[in-house]
């Protein structure tokens, strides 16, 4: 009875480090990207729609969805253990990867972006300025020959 209940504690403290750890991708991702207000408040639900899960899935599948302290007790440890001892540099870790392959992946957007407004947006944006000057001297001329056909 004392072992199942120290495995189960095993467990929440498990499923505390886990939360920790989604807690840590959702601040990777904040330092990583700026992002407005109602994209973080979004964020925000969907963490604690995580976590409910998370902590439910846990609490069916590893203790039959009894509650008592010790899940709770064994939650809070996981979480404080993740992070005192793992989050830091889990955080320094991800967001230097995810910098660098924002470096990485830029090179060839810029690249493309700066293709496309050389060669498709400036070409076409001068095509479509000359086909209003002919479209403009077209209705001058056409104006110019309303006014003579009143004349008459």
């Amino acid at each position: 009875m004392v072992l199942e209940q120290l495995w189960t504690l095993f467990c929440f403290i498990l499923t505390g480090v886990v939360i920790g750890v989604v807690f840590d991708i959702f601040r990777i991702i904040r330092k990583s990207f700026k992002t407005s207000d109602i994209i973080t408040y979004i964020e925000d639900i969907l963490f604690w729609c995580l976590t409910g899960f998370i902590l439910l899935f846990s609490i069916f599948a590893f203790n039959q969805g009894e509650l008592r302290a010790y899940v709770f007790i064994g939650i809070i440890l996981g979480i404080i253990f993740h992070l005192l001892v793992f989050s830091n540099y889990f955080v320094k870790i991800f967001v230097a990867i995810l910098q660098f392959c924002k470096k990485i992946l830029g090179i060839p957007f810029r690249a493309t972006v700066q293709f496309t407004k050389k060669y498709i947006l400036r070409p076409s944006y001068h095509f479509l300025e000359k086909i209003k000057e002919k479209i403009s001297k077209l209705e001058i001329k056409k104006q110019k020959k309303d006014k003579i056909s009143d004349k008459i």
